[in-house]
């Protein structure tokens, strides 16, 4: 058996609009921003993952950064590519001679077309898998939350990603209804650099939004534990000189809303498509909430408050869906039905 590791190598891979994660062995051995850098005269790959993520916003006119995946399927085929190949290599940097030959398991939105898909599988293949499998991220983020999938009993899952958010009921190992809208991290992003601009007249980058998102980042206005005010640093628009300003979490819940919002009527839209049976476990059963948007400050607050259910945080959110994609393919024989 030792001899066909050496051969072969299987891996579960969360291919995320924001980050990749990749599983081995039941380990997390690569967890990167999906983003390359590219060098523009010559095509050549300078950087992948974290290292071209510090060059992002920052490059001169012969280097640009790629986010390969747009609303959480592959936008940039070649980038996907050369992403998915750099990631592979960094789980055995020293491993020179040949490469092992590849099983895949990788994680795609619910709402994904046949196009879509096809990509997936052929930048997996480009990139050297042999075989790949593809499993949807609500049936991914249920079983990585431990969630008994093939019980014929009803779960409902949200899965909030970077560029989608997943919402789907599960039983019987099958998801019986699901919705996927393209509203998610990325949107919550981009609103705090657009309430930058209007309300403060300041010009911030991607990158500042994000840490933004992250330290002061909230759906309401009333939490507990509130975060201090955070100094954001950007171009002042009337001036062009940099400057600073201190934004409270309160400020970015009031521009958060609207997504938010997006998020919550697609909800109650999978709850009014649910069969009654599968409504009355989710009563007593709740909502799981899972992938890095759920993080965001009171949340799961407001859900409850909107749905009248109870709603949990997954245990590590942001690596659920990688966690049930590495438990599917350890288990492939068992969840065959599950991954195609």
């Amino acid at each position: 058996m030792g001899l066909f590791n050496f051969f072969s190598q299987e891996i579960a891979i969360d291919l995320g609009t924001a980050n990749t994660i990749i599983i081995h062995n039941d380990k997390v051995v690569v967890d990167e921003p999906s983003i390359v850098a590219i060098e523009r005269s010559t095509g050549k790959v300078i950087a992948v993952g974290k290292q071209a993520q510090q060059m992002h916003g920052k490059t001169h006119e012969n280097i640009k950064t790629i986010r390969p995946l747009k609303d959480g399927v592959i936008a940039d085929f070649n980038a996907a590519e050369h992403m998915i190949r750099g990631m592979i290599k960094m789980i055995n940097p020293n491993r020179k001679i040949f490469s092992p030959s590849l099983v895949m398991v990788i994680c795609i939105p619910s709402g994904i077309t046949e196009v879509e898909k096809r990509a997936v599988r052929d930048s997996a293949e480009h990139a050297g898998a042999k075989e790949v499998y593809l499993i949807h991220e609500p049936m991914a983020a249920a079983i990585g939350i431990g969630i008994d999938v093939e019980e014929p009993m009803g779960n409902m899952i949200i899965d909030i990603g970077g560029g989608t958010s997943e919402i789907a009921v599960i039983a019987l190992g099958g998801i019986v209804c699901d919705k996927s809208i393209r509203v998610a991290g990325d949107d919550f992003t981009s609103d705090i650099e657009d309430y930058m601009r209007r309300q403060h007249n300041i010009h911030i980058g991607e990158r500042t939004a994000e840490r933004i998102k992250i330290e002061v980042g909230a759906a309401l206005t009333e939490i507990d534990n509130p975060p201090p005010d955070f100094a954001v640093h950007g171009r002042d628009m009337m001036t062009g000189i940099p400057k600073e300003i201190m934004v409270s979490y309160q400020e970015i819940a009031h521009c958060l809303d609207k997504s938010i919002a997006k998020i919550e009527t697609a909800i109650l839209n999978a709850l009014e498509m649910t069969p009654p049976e599968l409504s009355a476990d989710i009563y007593r059963t709740g909502i799981y909430l899972a992938g890095g948007g759920s993080m965001l400050r009171g949340l799961d607050k407001r859900i409850s408050a909107r749905t009248k259910l109870p709603v949990y945080i997954a245990e590590d959110p942001l690596r659920a869906v990688a966690r049930g994609t590495g438990i599917a393919l350890k288990n492939r024989d068992k969840f065959k039905f599950l991954i195609r």
